[in-house]
């Protein structure tokens, strides 16, 4: 009896069984650490302190100022700390002659810096994006005095606005005796000469978000309007603007903001006296100086806070919102 014992051809034996590993290749075995223990340590340590220092510097003293708002408390021990409730804000609203000014020129502040600096810095970012000649140098120009600190903007206008020996009062003959005009010190003259210096700031920043936006936008939609017979002002006007909604949004946001956190040009000029009160500046003279009142000048605190809250809530929901729908 003979019995047929099956036979592979060489081919067939050269192909490996399905679902085995090709010859010549490792498996890996067991799971790979890609991070070493002082990998791991090092980037604990990297994200775990600034998170540590912003949820203390940041999330903690906003937190308090809220439940200090509600208190009465001099800044010495905390056993001095008494609840009183809405006391705080009553007096504010009622009581303090220098609250309601101080919210007027801040509405003041920002209605000026919408209304001059911001349609400047569209009109410059408009011809810079035309790529005419030594534009770097002149878009380094406009946003020099936004990298410049704050402080030291005002020390500048101040030379600028010296009774004695200013460049205005130079330029208007006003340096003379009899003759001068106290730009920091005339309480119906000061507000307006800050913002000129602010404005001047802010003319740089408003022109590279525009530049920005306007480098965003589709070139073919500028030729299809030239092929329309459209001059550059019905271009502008009726296809480039409206490609702007999301940059003017960023915009409008920016110029409250900026209005409502103003505090550093008007404390460099005059610290807020003389018809230059603004919410910062009775905060920081409530809770620093001789006789501090921490609490009353946290309500006054949580009352910007809220102002600023009404502004970047919405802004917040409509960038989340588009982004869901992207």
């Amino acid at each position: 009896m003979t019995t047929n014992t099956p036979t592979k051809s060489p081919e067939a034996a050269a192909v490996p069984p399905s679902g085995a590993a090709p010859a010549g290749t490792n498996k890996p075995s067991g799971h790979r650490r890609l991070l070493t223990r002082r990998d791991r340590i090092t980037l604990g340590f990297m994200a775990g302190l600034p998170t540590l220092l912003h949820i203390a510097l940041v999330w903690v003293t906003a937190l308090a100022s809220v439940a200090l708002a509600f208190t009465t408390w001099d800044g010495i021990g905390f056993d001095s700390i008494k609840w009183v409730g809405l006391d705080n804000f009553k007096q504010l609203f009622n009581d303090n002659p220098q609250f309601w000014p101080a919210v007027e020129h801040n509405v003041i502040w920002f209605v000026v810096l919408i209304v001059i600096p911001t349609p400047l810095g569209l009109f410059l970012a408009v011809q810079l994006d035309k790529k005419i000649r030594f534009s770097r140098v002149y878009q380094t120009a406009f946003f020099l005095p936004v990298v410049l600190s704050m402080a030291v903007i005002g020390f500048v206008w101040q030379l600028i606005y010296n009774p004695d020996t200013g460049l205005i009062n130079s330029l208007i003959g006003a340096n003379e005796p009899g003759k001068y005009i106290d730009w920091i010190g005339d309480p119906d003259l000061n507000l307006w000469a800050i913002l000129v210096a602010a404005s001047w700031r802010h003319t740089g920043y408003m022109m590279i978000l525009y530049l920005a936006g306007l480098k965003g936008v589709d070139p073919s939609l500028r030729e299809a309007s030239a092929l329309d017979g459209a001059n550059e002002w019905q271009t502008f006007k009726n296809v480039i603007f409206p490609t702007l909604r999301p940059t003017n949004t960023v915009v409008l946001v920016v110029t409250i903001i900026e209005a409502l956190r103003a505090f550093d040009l008007v404390f460099v000029f005059n610290k807020g006296a003389q018809g230059t009160e603004l919410l910062s500046i009775l905060v920081t003279n409530n809770i620093i100086g001789e006789s501090s009142r921490i609490g009353y000048g946290s309500a006054i605190a949580v009352v910007l806070l809220l102002i600023s809250l009404v502004v970047i809530i919405p802004y917040l929901v409509a960038t989340f919102r588009k982004e869901r729908r992207a």
